[in-house]
């Protein structure tokens, strides 16, 4: 019999679009028609209407040496020229971000202004003997400086790698050997929470380990003294300000790379995620498009990193593309108080607010005090991204960020997607909270048992997709096999997500976190995620981390540890209380065995919950580095408590 993930949890509420939505929407039912009787035709078109082509494709798709796909490969663009340059005669002066840095400063930013910039520092890259095909490492803050760079690389034709701010010198220098890039573009620091994160220093240490950087060019940001080494390293201001505003744009054929960027592997070394030029830009404009139902006048903000694919996709070259106007932020959602994002919002009259359920889940905690002290009428559309989102934070969203009136797009998609691929659609899909409700026109979703068999409605099992899509991955940078081992191998013709999945009742599908977090418990396959939205169902829990440790009777036992809402302590009485509560939700199975009640959770950079790490406390094993984690101080003391903490 083949094993599969078992349906637990039920999720009967469902929210209908309005009726003006419905009337606006962007996307309608007819693409889904369209894209299901022919669907090369159907990204054919989108890719003609949304980008500006030097010479539009013949071709829609080669399949003819799978896994390795190319889409719209005789066509010819360059991504800068679609973001910026055919803006320009008509819509120069309308503004492409309002960026906010943490300690208050502003910077107004208009489409010509970001042309300008753009061409100043591709035409300073190339005098520093950055040519097209060669790699340029962007290891910075959320400044405007971040995306300048990352459009000047596509401008010239090299490809940029960006590091997230937050990783450690170690961890960039394994990226700047692994793509051999030849320059570094940083800043003397960032600010994060009123500190200065030491950007320079982290790139002088990880020089250290590395022969392949000949330049670096350094934003001043927070004006602290750093060292400069005569003849490599550069003053950003310094080396743009007496350059030319005009840089013809490189001609790039549809296939030619773009970005590597990099996933933040835990045990294995970091897969460098290659994505190409055409078949990106297709799917990140039509994604933006139809999911965030983009209008004319829209203020539009996703308060991502652009270390991260969400910042790639949906901050750099889906809403440029687009000729959106953005929000910008380069600082902690927390600095210098609770009510900095809502002040945000209200400042620019915000209309659509992207983020990510462990910042809900956050907010949650801190109160709806924040929120409800400033005017949030402008929202009309609310995502979230980077992990499923468990029903009531969902619920907690829609009525206190969204005042019950905002569609809320639960978003799901991969570094190695490219852009969104199952989503509700604004105007078409009655949403249910916690729900990514079904795959976006032109995608072809399965989920499947551990045979490859798909499951029908009521059953659970893995993601995979069944047909390539245009701004899927290309390949893992320098290692084929390990890009066919790691999404080609497990089911001939599917690509593997690594995540699993089900459908409930109606077909709705729901994500369930990465198979490493499906736990066997006495034989039952149950996903952590389920678990965790049971627990922060109770009206004390703002967040909960679920993993199966080992156990003698059960082969795996639910340990679950749990922060509260506010200033809400925890004792016996309450633990014993919510171990009944999830046996009430979805049964007396996926009761805890222990729960462990605890400040914080700890998390990656990216502000996903480090379940392997907490397996380990829970386990008693030696814990590797943790230094790299957000909240590194969080460790000791959940290992304290995981000790003192009785079993049922």
């Amino acid at each position: 019999m083949s094993e599969k993930i078992e349906n637990l949890l039920k999720e009967d509420r469902k929210f209908k679009p309005s009726e003006l939505l419905i009337k606006n929407a962007n996307a309608t039912t007819q693409w889904f028609d369209e894209a299901k009787e022919d669907r090369l035709n159907f990204w054919k078109e989108q890719a003609l209407k949304r980008i500006t082509w030097f010479k539009e494709p013949t071709e829609v798709l080669d399949d003819s040496n799978p896994p390795f796909y190319k889409w719209f490969k005789d066509g010819e663009l360059n991504l800068s020229y679609n973001c910026l340059d055919r803006h320009l005669e008509t819509d120069g002066k309308r503004v492409a971000f309002y960026w906010e840095g943490e300690p208050g400063d502003t910077q107004v930013i208009t489409y010509q202004d970001l042309y300008e910039r753009v061409c100043k520092l591709s035409n300073a890259l190339k005098k520093l003997n950055v040519k097209k095909g060669d790699r340029v490492a962007i290891y910075l803050g959320m400044t405007p400086e971040i995306v300048v760079s990352m459009l000047a690389c596509a401008r010239i034709g090299a490809v940029h790698s960006v590091v997230f701010g937050g990783f450690s010198s170690e961890a960039l220098a394994d990226r700047i050997n692994d793509a051999e890039a030849k320059l570094v573009i940083t800043a003397d620091g960032a600010w994060r929470r009123g500190e200065i994160v030491p950007l320079k220093a982290n790139v002088d240490g990880s020089l250290k380990l590395t022969e392949h950087i000949e330049n670096v060019i350094v934003v001043k940001r927070t004006k602290r003294e750093i060292e400069m080494v005569a003849g490599r390293d550069h003053w950003y201001h310094e080396i743009t300000e007496n350059e030319d505003t005009i840089c013809e744009p490189e001609v790039m054929n549809a296939e030619d790379m773009l970005y590597i960027l990099y996933t933040s592997g835990t045990t294995a070394k970091p897969k460098g995620i290659v994505h190409t030029q055409a078949g990106y830009l297709t799917g990140v404009t039509t994604t933006h498009y139809e999911v965030f139902d983009i209008k004319e006048d829209d203020i539009y903000w996703c308060a991502a990193d652009c270390g991260w694919v969400t910042g790639h996709s949906y901050i750099v070259y889906g809403p440029l593309a687009n000729k959106t106007t953005s929000v910008m932020y380069e600082g902690a959602p927390n600095a210098p108080d609770e009510k900095r994002l809502w002040s945000i919002i209200e400042k620019y009259k915000v209309n659509i607010f992207y983020t990510a359920p462990t910042a809900i889940r956050a907010f949650m905690k801190w109160g709806i005090e924040h929120p409800q002290s400033h005017d949030l009428s402008s929202l009309r559309l609310l995502g979230t991204v980077g992990e499923p989102i468990n029903p009531e934070a969902w619920v907690w969203y829609h009525k206190y960020i969204g005042g019950e009136k905002c569609s809320i797009v639960d978003t799901w998609w991969q570094t190695e997607t490219g852009s969104i691929m199952i989503s509700p659609l604004p105007g078409i899909t009655s949403t249910k909270p916690g729900s990514a409700c079904g795959a976006l026109p032109g995608i072809e979703s399965v989920i499947i048992d551990n045979e490859g068999n798909a499951v029908g409605n009521g059953e659970g099992g893995f993601l995979a997709i069944k047909s390539p899509w245009p701004s899927m991955l290309r390949t893992v940078y320098g290692d084929d096999q390990r890009y066919i081992e790691t999404y080609w191998s497990q089911h001939e013709g599917l690509y593997f997500a690594g995540d699993g999945a089900k459908y409930d009742d109606e077909g709705y599908i729901w994500l369930l976190g990465r198979v490493d977090d499906v736990m066997n418990i006495s034989g039952h396959r149950i996903s952590t995620a389920e678990v965790e939205s049971a627990l922060v169902s109770h009206e004390k829990v703002a967040e909960a981390a679920v993993i199966g440790r080992k156990d003698e009777i059960t082969g795996e036992a639910i340990a679950a540890f749990v922060s509260l809402i506010g200033t809400e302590k925890g004792d016996e009485k309450l633990i014993d209380e919510l171990r009944q509560h999830v046996s009430d939700k979805i049964g007396p199975i996926a009761k805890p065995k222990s729960i462990v009640i605890t400040p914080d959770l700890p998390k990656t950079r990216s502000g996903k919950i480090m379940r392997r790490l907490l397996k380990d406390i829970s386990e008693e094993r030696k814990l590797g580095d943790v230094t790299t984690l957000a909240n590194a101080d969080i460790v000791s003391e959940l290992q304290n408590r995981a000790t003192e903490t009785d079993d049922e």
